[in-house]
Parts: structure tokens; sequence; C-alpha cells
């Protein structure tokens, strides 16, 4: 039996600017450059510079034109435009020319033009060139080839038809593994770091013997079960020593030579913000050097004013100018408030960090920071969570010692023996100085942490210990053993 009802839903439906506006609150300053280069293109009504007056003037001018924009145009709901709080701290743009030196900026090629950039140096035929590009194409951002050769066949015959075996993919693969630097298109740790070995003299008999350790036994390497080493090569534990010495000089993430530890020439990391810490003052500027001041074009403006003017009398093609005008006019303007309601909610975001963060911005010292999360800068600004999310969203502040991301500031706490509320990541620096202080023959266990932090008054169970651990990148006891 079929049933009708009615049924009421409250639904919030966010306009096309209001969803714009979301998008630029969440770009760092980088994409924010290339966000306003693109608008600049895309409308002439949109101009850089800062004429005094002129944008108030338009403003004033379109206040009538523009009000039906304004009325769908209201974030009032989810973000909303208050004042800078004063507090202590000295909030303005930051784009004096003598501080731009302090800014990163980067040059040169990507990791994979790199490579790609080698397969003219090797003397292959057409069908084996778009084969290896295939493959370069699927390496990973750490060197490896993480996917199947049968796969990369099948999608080689589904995307471009073009049939490939086995054979001829692996004998392209070979070529590849010859590449700089040494162990790319390695399809396992294993494999990387034995196409690092065999590049070293293996008439040396310490690369001799870390290459058989490699290929013979690496699970007991792996495994740090270094007594079935000893017992297997029959070596004494020094001759295992110097090999293993040998194996640590490798580099188990070859695509990080040429990405990670150059980071600078190939990931732009603009600093949003900027510190200073000036005789006991703390100053933040929001970095606008590449962001440039917007106006309306006093051009089309006039334009506008002209053609309006006389709409009764206008030919088709006046009034199609007058519509085309209109709502460029009205895009720029909504760009332009868009930029400051972004910039606003920034600084907001940002004084109210620095505000709660006080003890910790001043020295640097991770023992200084409070426990901190996203409700906690929501609930001093007003602004909802997902505000403050999407402000700390891949922004950067550089200060007086050193560039961090948002994110760094935000963690969880917890109480300590004495009723003192302590954040996490000082939970985590007591922890990761135990383990780079420990006897790494005899390396601490969970429990033997958990019994640590205890005694310090963190009353901490070993599997939060190894949660804790394992956020860090810090592998068990047994894998942080050595000789």
């Amino acid at each position: 039996m079929l049933k009708q009802r009615l049924q009421q839903k409250l639904l919030q439906k966010l306009s096309p600017q209001q969803i714009q506006m979301i998008k630029l609150l969440e770009i760092p300053a980088i994409q924010l450059e290339q966000r306003i280069k693109k608008e600049l293109e895309e409308n002439p009504v949109l101009e850089e510079g800062n004429e005094e007056g002129s944008f108030e003037e338009q403003e004033d001018a379109k206040e009538e034109q523009t009000g039906d924009q304004q009325d769908e145009f209201s974030l009032e709901d989810y973000m909303q435009d208050d004042d800078i709080p004063s507090y202590r701290f000295n909030a303005q743009n930051y784009s004096t020319d003598d501080r731009r030196e302090e800014i990163p900026f980067s040059l040169g090629s990507t990791f994979r033009e790199q490579l790609k950039s080698q397969l003219g140096l090797r003397n292959l035929n057409e069908e084996e060139e778009i084969l290896a590009e295939y493959i370069l194409g699927n390496i990973d951002d750490d060197g490896y080839l993480r996917r199947d050769l049968e796969a990369i066949a099948d999608d080689l015959a589904f995307s471009t038809g073009q049939e490939a075996s086995y054979e001829s993919l692996h004998a392209v693969l070979m070529v590849i593994q010859k590449f700089d630097p040494a162990g790319i298109g390695a399809r396992n740790l294993q494999e990387c770091l034995l196409l690092q070995i065999e590049r070293k003299d293996l008439e040396n008999p310490v690369i001799l013997m870390a290459h058989k350790i490699l290929k013979n036994h690496f699970d007991e390497f792996t495994n740090k079960h270094y007594n079935k080493i000893i017992h297997r090569l029959n070596i004494k534990e020094e001759e295992l020593k110097v090999a293993l010495e040998e194996i640590l000089r490798l580099n188990p993430k070859p695509g990080g030579a040429m990405g990670d530890s150059q980071a600078k020439s190939f990931h732009h990391i603009v600093p949003d913000f900027i510190l200073e810490e000036n005789e006991g003052v703390l100053q933040l500027y929001l970095n606008s050097n590449n962001v440039p001041e917007l106006r309306l074009s006093r051009t089309y403006s006039d334009m506008f004013e002209s053609y309006s003017a006389n709409k009764a009398s206008a030919s088709k093609d006046e009034k199609d100018a007058i519509t085309f005008v209109k709502q460029k006019l009205d895009s720029a303007k909504w760009f332009i408030d868009a930029i400051r309601q972004r910039q606003n909610t920034m600084l907001l975001t940002m004084n109210a960090i620095l505000e709660y963060q006080e003890a910790y911005f001043f020295e640097g010292d991770e023992i200084r920071m409070r426990p901190m999360i996203l409700k906690d800068i929501a609930d001093m600004t007003d602004l909802d969570i997902s505000t403050i999310s999407r402000v700390a969203n891949s922004k950067y502040i550089q200060t007086h010692f050193g560039i961090y991301p948002l994110k760094y500031f935000f963690s969880e706490g917890m109480q300590t023996e004495s009723g003192e509320e302590v954040s996490t990541r000082e939970i985590k620096k007591i922890l990761q100085d135990c383990i780079e202080s420990e006897d790494k023959r005899k390396p601490l266990t969970d429990d033997r942490l958990s019994a640590i932090l205890n005694e310090k008054g963190y009353h901490i169970a070993r599997r939060t210990v190894a949660k804790y651990r394992e956020q860090l990148g810090l592998p068990v006891a047994r894998l942080r053993k050595e000789l």
C-alpha cells in the first residue's frame, strides 16, 4: 500500500559567491596570488592599484545598482566581519621591501621533469619512449614504482590502445632503474637498496658483505635479527657493524633526494603571516608581498553611468553592453570584498592563536605550548569551527624561530598528576627525548616508556605511548636496536 506524506527539512544552501568565498579562505598565499591574476585576466573591470578613495567613491555610486547582489551575498551565518582585536599584537599588511628577502621562494624543475629529461640520454625507440613515459608517470614521490607491470600493461591497453607485454615493460623499467638518483623505479625497499649498492665497488669486502645481507638476509636485516645474520654468514660482530653502516648510508626514499631534501627547489612555501618580536612585543603582519591592491576601473564605471543615464533610448547593442558591464562591475566588487573578508578573517584567527599561545610564541619552546583545539579559537573569534579549520589548512607563519604550518599549534591536552593541563605535544617531546637518549643496544620498550612518563607525573597507558610513538614516526624498540 502506497502512502503519501509531507515532510519538512531545513536545508542550508550556500550561494555561488559564498562557495567561492570559502574556497578563497582555504587557499594559501601563493595560490591566492594565482587566483587574483586569473581574475584580473578574466574581468576587465578589475584593475591593480590603490588609488585613494576611488573604491569607496565607486561603492557609493553603485550602492543602489548592486543591492540585489548584496542581499544574496551574506556570510553572517558562518563568518563574521569583526574588527581585529587590538590586544597587544600589531596587525597590518606586510609588504615592506626590505623584508622580502626573508620570504622563501623556489626555482628549478620538478622531480618527474628531471627523470623525464634523462630519457633523452637513452637509446630508446618510439614505442619504448611511450612505455618509459608511462612508467615514469606511475613512479611516486618517494621514487618507487608501486604498481605491477601487468596492471600498467592493462592501463596502457585501455587508455591508449597500445599493447605492451610484461617483458617489454620490464626491459624499459631496467633502463629507468639506471637513472639518477640510484634506486629510482624500484618496486620495493629491498630492490631500491640493491640498486644503490650495486652501483658501488663490489670488490670492496665491506660493500660485498652489505650486498649479501640485502640480497640474501633482508628479512633478518629489517627485523634487526643481527645474531642470525652473524651466524648464517659466519662473520664477526664488527664485520656486521661496518656492513650495516654502509647500508644505512643508502637512501630508502630516492625520490626524496630530488624532492624532500631539496624542498626549496620544488615546493613553494610562502608564509601567509610574518611574526616578529620587538622589545617584548609580538607584531603580526599579513604577508601581502605578492598580493596586489585591487580597484574598480574608472573607465568602465563611467561607461556604465553613461549608458545607464540613457537607458530608455538605448539600442539593443547598448542595452547588452549595459548588462555586460554591470555583471563585470558586480563581479569585481564582490571579488574585492571577498579578498578583504579573507584577510580580515585570517588576521582575526591568527591573532586569537597568538593570544592563546602567547608564552610559546615569545620563546618558541614546545614545552610552553598550551593544549589548543579548533573550538578554542572558534569560541574566541565567534567564528565557526569549519572556518577556523579552513584558515589553518595549508597556511604557514614565519616566526623569529622558524616557519611553521598553522596546524602545528593545535593539539589535544591531558592532565598531569597534579591536575595541571598539558599539551600532548609536550608529552610527545618528552617521549622523543627519551628515545633519542636511550641506549641503542637496549632500546626502551613501550612499557618502559610508559613507566618513565608515569614517574614524571604523566599517567599514560602503554597503548597510548605506542600511538604517540607511531605519530612521531618512531619504530618499536626491536627495530631501534643497534650494535
